[in-house]
């Protein structure tokens, strides 16, 4: 007769087993999942993060053996994931900075961008707001804290309340270079220290909406009829335009960037098949209904 086994041997023997399970689940990413499935893993900008489920949702009614995995987290934590080789794809509302090149390429990997789409980066304040048209100086000014009062700009007595994405957004690094630094390299300003930083662009309109002094940035497929979109010069002698998809697409909006998915290497297989289905009219018709900028598809 075989001795029975005593209670904490069996609770070691269900933790061994478990973690055993775990590690044959565990797999890299890219790998053929079970059933024969492809898996692509697909993490960064928050700004794209609906467009991305979007794109993920309507290829799997067309490619049901591809299953795409989407997160967010932020350009920077997208890029450090395919560096780290955790992803196939990092979602970016930005360029690469030269040091994560670098950083990728000490590692083996060799990134290329693909732009995606277009966003249009809307300045927006509450509907309260009697101001509704800034240069850019104004609001390299006002994030600065150089302006702080919105009577300055022929606003009511009372101080403004500055509103941004957090650093690791692609979205606050985009708007630091090309607003608050105008697009000068050799600018060293900053957000004023008074900022508040919100993790996500529902932090940034909910502030806005509380708010009626408060001014923020966002993605335009991201602004409601409760914020008010501010017409935006690049200087004093250039016409004032709101951002829209129109002139977002024709270059007359000054606040508009690429997005990108970026790979580690040429893609290949089915990520290659994923992103030419997004840059082409199926894909780029979901970047038109979710309110960012379609590329040309000339």
């Amino acid at each position: 007769m075989r001795s029975p086994i005593h209670p904490l041997a069996r609770v070691a023997l269900a933790l061994l087993l478990l973690l055993t399970t775990g590690a044959a689940c565990t797999r890299s990413a890219g790998q053929t999942a079970s059933g024969g499935e492809q898996a692509i893993q697909n993490k960064g900008s928050d700004t794209m993060v609906n467009l991305a489920l979007a794109w993920a949702e309507a290829y799997r009614q067309q490619s049901p053996d591809v299953a795409i995995a989407v997160t967010g987290g932020g350009s920077g934590t997208g890029i450090a994931a395919l560096i780290n080789g955790t992803v196939d794809i990092a979602n970016a509302s930005r360029e690469m900075k030269e040091s994560e090149i670098e950083e990728a390429r000490a590692k083996g990997v060799e990134p290329i961008e693909h732009v995606v789409a277009i966003d249009a980066l809307a300045v927006i304040v509450n509907p309260a707001n009697p101001v509704s048209q800034l240069t850019i100086d104004q609001l390299a000014d006002i994030f600065t804290g150089r302006i702080t009062n919105w009577q300055e700009l022929g606003g009511d007595d009372a101080g403004i309340i500055l509103v941004s994405r957090e650093t690791n957004s692609g979205t606050h690094v985009y708007f630091l270079e090309e607003v608050v630094r105008k697009g000068d390299a050799e600018n060293t300003d900053i957000f004023a220290p008074q900022t508040m930083l919100m993790p996500s662009s529902v932090g940034i309109t909910s502030e806005i909406q509380r708010n009626p002094y408060a001014i923020g940035y966002d993605g335009l497929g991201y602004v409601t009829k409760h914020e008010k979109l501010i017409a935006v010069a690049r200087d004093a002698a250039s016409p004032f335009v709101l951002p829209t998809v129109e002139s977002g697409a024709d270059g007359t909006y000054p606040i508009a960037r690429d997005l990108y998915m970026i790979t580690a290497g040429e893609p290949s297989g089915a990520i290659a098949d994923f992103i030419a289905w997004i840059v082409g009219p199926a894909g780029q018709q979901i970047v038109a209904d979710l309110g960012f900028v379609p590329l040309s598809q000339e």
